[in-house]
Formats: structure tokens, sequence, C-alpha cells
């Protein structure tokens, strides 16, 4: 990291605003504990889906820091997740509304629109519809306008990861959000460490080339934040 600056990279949410808060609030702890001259917050996307607060959870991001506290003057900064993509592929084409809902769309819709039943679930117009309509004009605007990337000394942040083979100022925005293979395995080394969520591990994981630190937060209660200042890191967890 560039000195004086402090990165807390924030893996998966999906929906888990009580454990974002509870992230949050340790992240502000440790910025208490330990001043930094400069925090930025990296949201590492897939804030929505699954869980059952995506409204909460894109108010609160898009929100920004707080006024007052150890975390009034950092920098939130959030990327585009697949979730996100096809939450917005859904509202300009139905037709995705079963890929969107298999993977916990559903509930995001609800978290705007309120309760749907087995019968409303399977008409996508409509619900693209009311969806649209229940959307708040500053969501919409967040979604739309959330980069795919996030450059920070030497480390490059994504939700999904990058494509061997193609140099990291040329990468598709679709790898960005959505790519597992051949990214997981490849050994090649970058020019920049590459920090990213959407595959769920168990723990942290730590490559030469990557740290994955999506740990599956909806299902299992952990969210990660990995800590970056000057050459070290270490992990926060909920």
């Amino acid at each position: 990291m560039p000195p004086g600056t402090r990165d807390y990279a924030i893996g998966d949410i999906h929906g888990r605003l009580d454990l974002l808060d509870r992230l949050l609030a340790d992240i502000a702890g440790d910025v208490a504990r330990f001043p930094a001259g400069r925090v930025v917050v990296v949201f590492l996307g897939d804030l929505i889906d699954r869980g059952t607060e995506s409204r909460q959870v894109i108010e609160r991001v898009c929100g920004g820091p707080p006024a007052e506290g150890p975390l009034a003057g950092a920098r939130y900064v959030c990327l585009r997740g697949n979730h996100e993509d096809i939450l917005l592929q859904f509202l300009a084409d139905f037709s995705v509304g079963p890929r969107w809902f298999r993977n916990g769309g559903l509930e995001a819709v609800r978290s705007y629109v309120g309760e749907v039943d087995a019968r409303l679930a399977h008409d996508h117009p409509r619900l693209q519809k009311l969806l649209y309509r229940a959307l708040p004009t500053h969501h919409l605007r967040f979604l739309s306008s959330i980069p795919t990337r996030h450059e920070e000394g030497d480390y490059l942040f994504v939700h999904a990861g990058v494509r061997p083979g193609i140099a990291l100022d040329r990468q598709d925005p679709f790898d960005l959000m959505w790519i597992r293979e051949p990214f997981l395995s490849a050994r090649e080394a970058r020019s920049k460490m590459v920090v990213h969520g959407h595959t769920v591990v168990m723990d942290p994981e730590l490559r030469p080339n990557r740290i994955g630190i999506d740990t599956g937060a909806w299902r299992t209660g952990r969210l990660t934040a990995l800590v970056l200042e000057g050459g070290g890191r270490r992990f926060l967890f909920t």
C-alpha cells in the first residue's frame, strides 16, 4: 500500500446487513485503535441476493462512510459483482429472470417489492416492472455506475478474477465479474496481486498471484475483510 494508506477489502455480503454492520463496526474499532492517514474500504461486489436484506445493504454502502466516528473521512469503493450485473440485466430483459432467481435473485426482489407468492415468482415481466418501480433512483444510479475494478498500490481489486494471458489493463469487464477457471488454477505472476471474492472458500485463500476472501457469508455467517497496510496483510472476521 502507498505510505499512510490502509485498505479494508470486504468479501461477498449477499444481503446480510447484520454481518456487514458488525464488520464495519469492527473496522471502525480497528481504525480507532490503530489510526491511519488514509482509510479506503473496498466492497468486492455481490452486495445482493440470497440473504434477505439486499435493499438495506445497498443503502448502507451507497450512503458512504458515516459523518462521525473513526470511519468519518474514509473512502468507500464498491465494485460490481456478477449479482449486481444480472440485476441490471433483468431490468433490461426479464428473460434472464429464471437464471437470476435460481441464484438468489428473488430474495433481492422481495427486499424491494415485499412478499412474492408462488404465482408471481414465475411472472417475470410483472416482477421486472415491480422491481423497476420500487428501486429508488439513487440505488439504480449507484448500481449502474459502480466500476468493475480498483487499483491501490501493488493490488488490483476485482469481484471474480482476471483472465490469464491478458494484460491487466486489457481485461474484459465480464471476466472481472464472472470468471472462475482458468483464473483460479493459474499460477502466472502478475504486476499486481489480485484481491477477489466470487468463489467461496472456507478460509481466505492466499496464493502467489491472488487472495480470495469470499467466505460464504450468507450461508456461514462469516464475512471477511482483508486489511492491507504497507507490506502487511491481516484479516478481520465476523
